[in-house]
């Protein structure tokens, strides 16, 4: 959250403690979240489920928007960190591939919940951390375009650069789409 941590300010001074409660307060949220929606689900009700005091919550965050801030950038990062370290220098390029494709599934699998928040309640956000969620989505497919490119110039799979942008945009849909269509998909 080290872009939340300079976006939000807090009263705290321990920046590990704050990545803590951080993390523990977008856990809370979101299940209240998807509950009740964005808009119906109270601060108070935050801090409850939280286990905290709303004074005390207040020392993390300054608005419930800040929590759905909190919310997309532990989305992001999570899917960051995972994509980057299933890269490494000694396997192939088509191995890095198969594995950022198949990390990039387990890790839309886990948070299914704050992905399709993402989705609803983006539009809740002022325009400045929209931009940053729109700008972290396209450092996400960026990461697939450049292992795919990887792979065009080891000539491990024929498509052409011109492509691979958009081919990298389809693998991001079709991992979202699990989120989207789990009603279905999970039966299979």
């Amino acid at each position: 959250m080290n872009s939340a941590t300079r976006r939000i300010k807090s009263r705290v001074k321990n920046k590990d403690l704050i990545e803590v409660r951080r993390n523990e307060i977008v856990k809370a949220a979101v299940e209240l979240f998807v509950k009740k929606g964005f808009h119906k689900t109270t601060v108070r009700e935050i801090s409850t489920e939280f286990g905290m005091s709303m004074g005390t919550l207040y020392d993390y965050i300054r608005t419930k928007e800040d929590i759905l801030y909190l919310v997309c950038d532990y989305i992001h990062n999570s899917t960051s960190n995972k994509l980057r370290s299933s890269l490494t220098e000694n396997s192939d390029s088509l191995k890095n591939l198969k594995d950022a494709i198949n990390d990039y599934f387990v890790i839309i699998d886990e948070l299914q919940d704050y992905l399709l928040l993402l989705y609803q309640e983006t539009k809740s956000l002022d325009k400045k951390a929209r931009k940053y969620i729109y700008n972290a989505e396209k450092e996400l497919t960026q990461l697939i375009e450049n292992i795919l490119l990887k792979c065009i110039n080891d000539k491990t799979i024929n498509i052409s650069r011109q492509k691979a942008n958009l081919v990298a945009h389809n693998i991001m849909v079709a991992g979202h789409m699990w989120a989207f269509r789990r009603w279905v998909l999970q039966k299979e």
